[in-house]
């Protein structure tokens, strides 16, 4: 492509709502344009490497036997309420009606629209295992879009769903999907890590995350420092810390007239954290939720509403709710007396001796509770896990950091089949539910994620499996025939080998092509100056420093090196 004919509008100064690195260069690259809020076009730049990622899915999908389809963005509210997801969706999913006043949605994902394909074309087992995938694009209605394409409105996604007939034949297609998104990463040079994690909305029982380590990342991801457990915070568990055990002491309330922050307490009493523990008041879609921790703990919300069950809205309590369910003004909720629809216990709180709780009472605080003896509740697992904590595998010090979630996969089981009513005809005659997977990659995703970890001060170092163009020729000055005659011709032959090249054609000093090539992250470029007068011409990798000069009759050798060595085919 010669760049003279391009849509290609590269920003010098960094865009001031561009948060992150991704955001940034994609901006100034001319990737993406913003149109409003969590709502980008796709400018030739970025489709290309949009595409690029795409094409890499596509081709470790079919190694494991997927098949592609597409379907409609618009879906009608009847299959969303077959599988109880209508609601559960909450505000995030975009609704309307037609003329004739019928519910639909734009499709936030498909779960139930291959459910109800499958269910109308597969009736036995012979027809088993299947599984078929789509890129498509999402529609979400994110309460705070943000970090440009990590975080939008509208996106493109890869989803699969497996389809098999047993617990056994599931464990595969997982794995099968494990192994092939690893491959998918590794092709577009991420280093990612997979991660257990919480199923969300979807459902199902088992999940795990893949995710790209990055400082922005919105996720905290949990990592063992010894073995290789891994887990989203939301998921991670770590071994209890308890105190040694002490003879149950009377109870003894204590007028604390102010003090109702865990600090305040410790000085208060003249403990640490650890012998205290805060009394938390949620509300669940109406329903009152009380949580107990250990006072230097926070509670874990997503296991709370696991623990509850399917949640739409939940959220610490109105401060009139904790009134009226505590007898007493904010920051001295307790949990003896308590009467609430949940009562949940930490399993450190209720292994613990003689613990400091608050009174239900103003100004007041109670010594020396005991789980069993003066309050009751399930008990669980329901605080997040801490960086030191002890790893549940082996013992080691667990480590948190930062991570972009990249692609997450599901074992459904028959979440969605039962509902839905998608049953085959097994072996000995009788109706069983399918047994589902399902697997996602966000696209654009993936690309900020790339940028992220491939950018220097000068732009974006692509890898050479995914860039936009494999090379840039660039004539040092256009006006000299014998340098536009060699680059032309190079462009061309280039080209015929199959390498994806662009022609800097543009009457532009050298200096503002080598930095719009920089920007954009070509990985490879010539310069064609005046060493041409003897058959010689600049080769610079986008990921180095140095430069080569290599003579015309070697330089299509010198690129078909760089393909080879990126494992990457040419045409």
């Amino acid at each position: 492509m010669k760049m003279s004919k391009m849509l290609m509008p590269t920003l010098r100064e960094v865009p001031a709502d561009a948060e992150i690195t991704s955001h940034q260069l994609m901006l100034r690259a001319g990737m993406i344009k913003k149109m409003s809020s969590g709502i980008y076009n796709q400018l030739p730049m970025g489709l290309r490497v949009f595409k690029k990622i795409e094409d890499i899915i596509r081709e470790e999908l079919e190694k494991k036997g997927c098949q592609e389809i597409l379907c409609a963005g618009l879906i009608p509210a009847e299959l969303w309420k077959e599988s109880g997801r209508w609601d559960v969706m909450g505000a995030e999913m975009f609704r309307l009606k037609d003329r004739t006043q019928r519910d639909y949605c734009l499709g936030p994902t498909h779960e139930e629209v291959f459910t109800d394909i499958i269910r109308q074309e597969i009736t036995s087992y012979k027809q088993l295992p299947l599984n078929i995938y789509q890129i498509q694009v999402k529609y979400r209605d994110e309460r705070r879009p943000r970090f440009g394409v990590m975080r939008t409105k509208t996106f493109t996604m890869k989803d699969a769903y497996s389809f098999d007939v047993d617990e056994a034949g599931l464990d595969k297609s997982y794995q099968d999907m494990y192994d092939a998104y690893r491959s998918i990463f590794e092709r577009c040079g991420l280093e990612n890590s997979p991660v257990q994690a919480d199923s969300g909305a979807i459902g199902g029982s088992t999940s795990a995350e893949f995710m790209v380590k990055s400082p922005v990342g919105e996720d905290e991801i949990v990592f063992c420092a010894e073995c290789d457990y891994a887990a989203n915070i939301e998921k991670a568990e770590s071994v209890s810390a308890v105190l040694p055990k002490e003879e149950m002491k009377e109870l003894n309330p204590v007028h604390t007239p102010g003090v109702t922050t865990i600090e305040q307490l410790e000085e208060f009493f003249g403990v640490t954290a650890d012998k205290l523990a805060k009394t938390l008041i949620y509300e669940a879609d109406g329903k009152t939720v009380v949580v107990l921790v250990r006072g230097d703990r926070e509670v874990n919300e997503v296991k709370v509403c696991n623990a509850i069950g399917e949640v739409i809205e939940f959220d610490l309590a109105r401060e009139e709710v904790v009134r009226e369910l505590t007898n007493a003004e904010v920051g001295f909720a307790g949990p003896i007396g308590m009467k609430a629809d949940y009562i949940f216990i930490d399993k450190e709180v209720a292994e613990q001796s003689n613990i400091g709780v608050g009174g239900n009472k103003t100004d007041y605080h109670i010594q020396n509770a005991n789980f069993g003896r003066d309050f009751e509740g399930v008990v669980g697992d329901f605080r997040s896990v801490q960086e030191g904590d002890k790893c549940i595998c082996c013992g080691a010090s667990l480590e948190i950091a930062r991570g972009v979630e990249v692609g997450h996969i599901f074992k459904l089981g028959t979440k969605y089949s039962e509902s839905m009513g998608a049953n085959f005809i097994d072996k000995d005659g009788k109706s069983k539910p399918i047994v589902m997977g399902c697997y996602g990659i966000g696209v654009e995703r993936t690309a900020a994620a790339i940028i992220e970890q491939h950018n220097d001060e000068n732009g974006i170092m692509w890898p050479l499996s995914v860039a936009p163009y494999h090379l840039v020729v660039v004539p040092v000055n256009i006006k000299k025939e014998e340098q536009m005659e060699a680059a032309e011709k190079l462009y061309n032959e280039l080209q015929s080998m199959g390498v994806e090249v662009l022609l800097d054609d543009r009457d532009e000093r050298v200096g503002v092509k080598f930095k719009d090539s920089e920007l954009i992250g070509i990985p490879m470029r010539i310069t064609v100056g005046k060493d041409i007068t003897d058959g010689k011409v600049e080769f610079k990798l986008r990921d180095q420093s140095d430069k080569e000069l290599v003579s015309l009759e070697d330089i299509k050798a010198r690129v078909e090196v760089e393909f080879t060595k990126n494992n990457v085919k040419l045409g």
